[in-house]
């Protein structure tokens, strides 16, 4: 019999850590969110989703795609409702790229030096 109340005991506060962890994941998000639609004009938002899905919704917002792989395209436009344009259209979540995780549609600082090393010297490929 007490072992089963200690089972229970425990897992009581597991439930409320993980229902807590929850509730926190999904606020953060749903502030991101927010606050995408506040957004410049001529800043880089990343489209999560499919990739026929976003390119489609990118075209139909009126925006230039910078990149795209398997589930994130990036894309701007210098429209003041883009991210409106972009739900409108159907993309499943878009966020501020460069807040999401720095992806601004340009190569990262070193990669022209680090081409042009590999370029001159085949070797360090």
């Amino acid at each position: 019999m007490t072992t089963d109340g200690r089972r229970q005991n425990r897992a009581l506060p597991l439930g409320r850590i993980a229902g807590a962890i929850v509730l926190v994941v999904f606020g953060w998000l749903a502030v991101v969110v927010a606050l995408t639609f506040g957004s410049a004009p001529g800043k880089s938002m990343a489209v999560i989703g499919p990739p026929s899905q976003a390119l489609a919704a990118v075209a139909k917002a009126n925006g230039r795609i910078l990149s795209s792989n398997n589930y994130v395209t990036i894309a701007r436009s210098d429209d003041a409702g883009f991210v409106a344009s972009l739900y409108a259209a159907g993309a499943l979540l878009v966020l501020d790229a460069e807040q999401a995780g720095g992806c601004s549609g340009l190569p990262p600082p070193g990669a022209a030096s680090s081409w042009r090393a590999k370029r001159s010297n085949p070797s360090l490929s």
